[in-house]
């Protein structure tokens, strides 16, 4: 398929079993909506149907797509389903059911009291963390290992904790439509790439400069030892361009495996710095680019490579994206 020319979409669901991860059972959806962010469940969804009979279950939302004789089954979402709304009209009900990613069942789990993640130790934590899903785990190689133990607060939870280990490794997970959690790196590879002459975006798009609350200095804090990076590059968000200094601080430093304290504060200066430059565009929906994805754009009026912050998806005739990335 070629994902930046127009084609032909129908919809439905099925039935997911949880042991098997397979489909058992279809049922006809009327339309629906993909959320999409970087954090906590990831992703969300909405699914119109009429007559739904079930309770909570997995269900997986499918797209079959046509093209100039040519045909795709794409997976677009696995999650739990909740028991639904119901509008009744005559003998005719229709239901909305709110969906779950499948990191649900992590957000539903408190931690033991003491627990913490071990320094020394980052593949087995991260399995020990996502046991509690019946989605498949595919975990990149080389996970490097925390430096630091990671006490449990109050109230956390499984998937509390695997955000700060992740954050710690500086690593992230990817959940692909058939609901596989893929744990990795951050993406040095561009998944897509838009221009005049591979164009799938539309033309109206909105660009904004988030430089209010962004740092240009920010402090790393573990026990009694601090340390302090500075953006004194020619950006314009850096002292020298602003002719003031933003603070930002982590008093609870994760580090990984042979960083320094010093270049934590820098890794994180970097990341607090991504709000600076951000973009919200609609496009034709491509299955290969997910929220924590590398997109190139080279137009007049934009270009780079920028980060793909959050999706909104329409389950409707041309599959409409909204997205948001950020540089």
């Amino acid at each position: 398929m070629d994902w930046n020319k127009g084609w032909e979409s129908k919809y439905y669901a099925s039935i997911v079993d949880r042991t098997t991860w397979r489909d058992i059972d279809r049922f006809e959806i009327t339309g629906g909506r993909i959320s999409r962010t970087p954090k906590e469940l990831r992703e969300s969804a909405d699914i119109d149907t009429t007559n739904y009979m079930l309770g909570e279950t997995w269900v997986r939302i499918w797209m079959d797509v046509f093209q100039d004789g040519a045909n795709d089954h794409v997976p677009m979402f696995t999650g739990l389903a909740t028991s639904p709304a119901e509008n009744h009209d005559g003998n005719l009900v229709s239901n909305t059911l709110e969906c779950y990613s499948v990191l649900k069942p992590l957000q539903n789990i408190l931690l033991p009291r003491g627990w913490y993640a071990r320094k020394g130790t980052g593949r087995v934590i991260l399995e020990d963390l996502l046991s509690v899903t019946p989605a498949p785990v595919e975990i990149a190689d080389n996970v490097p290992n925390i430096k630091q133990h990671i006490i449990a607060e109050g109230g956390e939870t499984h998937l509390s904790m695997l955000d700060k280990v992740l954050l710690a490794l500086d690593w992230r997970i990817r959940i692909t439509g058939n609901g596989v959690i893929h744990v990795m790196p951050h993406p040095t590879d561009i998944s897509g790439e838009y221009s005049t002459t591979n164009d799938a975006v539309e033309p109206r798009f909105t660009k904004e400069c988030d430089w209010y609350g962004c740092p240009n200095v920010f402090r790393a804090v573990s026990g009694d030892e601090s340390a302090v990076a500075v953006d004194n590059s020619d950006s314009e968000i850096s002292v020298l361009s602003r002719g003031r200094e933003v603070w930002a601080e982590d008093n609870n430093a994760s580090l990984k495996d042979g960083e320094t304290l010093y270049e934590y504060a820098l890794r994180r200066l970097e990341e607090e710095q991504l709000v600076a430059k951000k973009i919200n565009y609609s496009r034709r929906y491509n299955p290969n680019i997910i929220v924590g994805d590398l997109v190139r754009f080279n137009y007049s009026q934009i270009q780079g490579t920028y980060y793909v912050l959050s999706q909104n998806i329409e389950l409707g005739y041309d599959c409409t994206t909204n997205e948001e990335a950020v540089k």
